[in-house]
């Protein structure tokens, strides 16, 4: 049986904590408590909700918690963006930041739909 692990979106998910990680660290000091913080936790989010859902056991709670890490890469996304328009990243760090993040959205989105699909056949399969 696979693990959370195994997930390939999990896999790309660590990276980009790493990558949020490693750019922030060059941001102003006043925003250590402002928007480092909000995006390292973020982007800590997406791998650690998949984590816990695919811990509960429950394909309903699963979808729960892949809609978190979705909406927590939402949120990364619009902090990515608001960096670069304070001119806290240059065009490399923020396309690098962006279209990781971009495939893990996708990816997510994907699974939650694939996650809904199986729910749905248990549910007429049980009926």
């Amino acid at each position: 049986m696979k693990t959370y692990k195994d997930l390939i979106v999990w896999q790309k998910s660590m990276q980009l904590v790493t990558d949020v990680y490693k750019t922030t660290k060059s941001y102003p000091k006043e925003e250590l408590f402002g928007l480092v913080s909000q995006m390292r936790k973020s982007a800590v989010s997406i791998p650690s909700n998949i984590a816990e859902g695919h811990g509960r056991r429950s394909i309903k709670v699963l979808i729960h918690f892949l809609s978190i890490s979705l909406g927590s890469a939402l949120e990364l996304e619009t902090q990515i963006i608001i960096s670069r328009n304070l001119d806290y990243i240059n065009d490399a760090d923020f396309n690098r930041l962006q279209t990781l993040n971009e495939e893990i959205i996708k990816m997510l989105n994907g699974l939650i739909q694939k996650k809904e699909n199986e729910a749905q056949n248990n549910k007429n399969q049980s009926e």
